[in-house]
């Protein structure tokens, strides 16, 4: 626990999952009582995010930003950009942003960007990998209780992360058709397969994942039930990941195993650095069917994050005493 342990924390964001998971993590490992609280995705306020103003019926009864002011907000996405600012107004003693904000570093009192990103400023921390909610407690605790669903599957077991369709990568037929290819390929040395996918994942793989499945016995997630994802990374000796989510990779590689990255053509040059920096501490390696015998200390950048920010709050407020 940190110095912030019990206090309470507004969260800010549209909603977006990748964004929330990111928030949630560091202060989960903050100790922080969080409030996640959900700024508009539309409207003229959205559109003109992050450098306009807050929408002042964010204030009003029932709004974002009413009620008892917190001990800090956290906030990622760039709609959330100016309900954070407008905290500051409100009173709100510390903000901290996740991720570059677009508006600089003055928009918060405490930012995190990841390592490939350009944003730098004396408040601001950098890091290999992104926070998540993936924390060794967490994969320590699906570890003694398995999933049912999953406890009973063979091993080597696989763990397939899809993705999808981003604002850079796209699934091609072709693309697909080689992911299929290379996880039948791992399927067939032995391994069992273990796959979930995203609601960005294209129609065609989600369907042709969840064939190679039963045809594999594996075990696919249809959207019913609880959702494995954290089992599934605690269960898995070896993790298959797409490479347009950061955050995924991230959190694959925060368990230890082996991390197998299928590689869509045209990944961002800053994302690839990311990816060299984990391949060359081995952490990761292609995914072309077949499996590697990976060596890592896990790598988890979200204590390393909540340390920072602690420290950068207390600072903060030893300046205003």
């Amino acid at each position: 626990m940190t110095p912030l342990a019990g206090l309470p924390a507004w969260i800010l964001t549209d909603g977006k999952a990748g964004d929330e998971n990111q928030c949630l993590g560091v202060a989960e490992a903050l100790g922080v009582k969080a409030d996640l609280r959900r700024v508009p995705r539309s409207g003229p306020f959205a559109w003109l995010a992050p450098w306009g103003p807050a929408d002042p019926r964010l204030r009003r009864p029932g709004g974002v930003l009413h009620g008892p002011r917190p001990a800090l907000a956290i906030a990622s996405g760039r709609r959330a950009v100016p309900a954070l600012r407008a905290c500051r107004r409100l009173g709100v003693p510390f903000t901290a942003y996740l991720k570059d904000p677009r508006a600089g570093a003055s928009t918060a009192d405490f930012l995190w960007v990841p390592d490939y990103d350009r944003l730098r400023g004396p408040n601001v921390i950098t890091t290999l990998t992104s926070p998540h909610r993936v924390s060794a407690e967490r994969l320590a605790a699906a570890r003694a209780m398995p999933d049912p669903r999953l406890g009973g599957l063979g091993h080597p077991r696989v763990a397939v992360l899809l993705g999808g369709d981003s604002r850079h990568l796209r699934f091609t037929d072709a693309e697909a058709a080689r992911l299929i290819a290379d996880l039948r390929r791992l399927a067939s040395a032995g391994g069992c397969l273990m796959i979930t996918a995203s609601r960005r994942t294209p129609e065609g793989l989600r369907a042709a994942a969840r064939s190679l499945a039963e045809e594999t016995g594996g075990f696919f997630w249809d959207g019913t039930g609880e959702n494995p994802y954290l089992a599934l990374l605690a269960l898995a000796d070896t993790i298959v990941v797409t490479s347009d989510s950061i955050n995924m990779v991230s959190e694959a590689v925060a368990t230890g195993a082996p991390v197998l990255l299928f590689e869509l053509p045209g990944t961002p040059p800053r994302h690839a650095r990311m990816v060299a920096a984990l391949k060359e501490v081995g952490a990761v390696a292609e995914c072309n069917g077949l499996f590697v015998d990976l060596r890592y200390t896990p790598i988890d950048a979200t204590p390393e994050i909540a340390r920072a920010l602690a420290d950068a709050y207390m600072e903060h407020r030893r300046g205003k005493a």
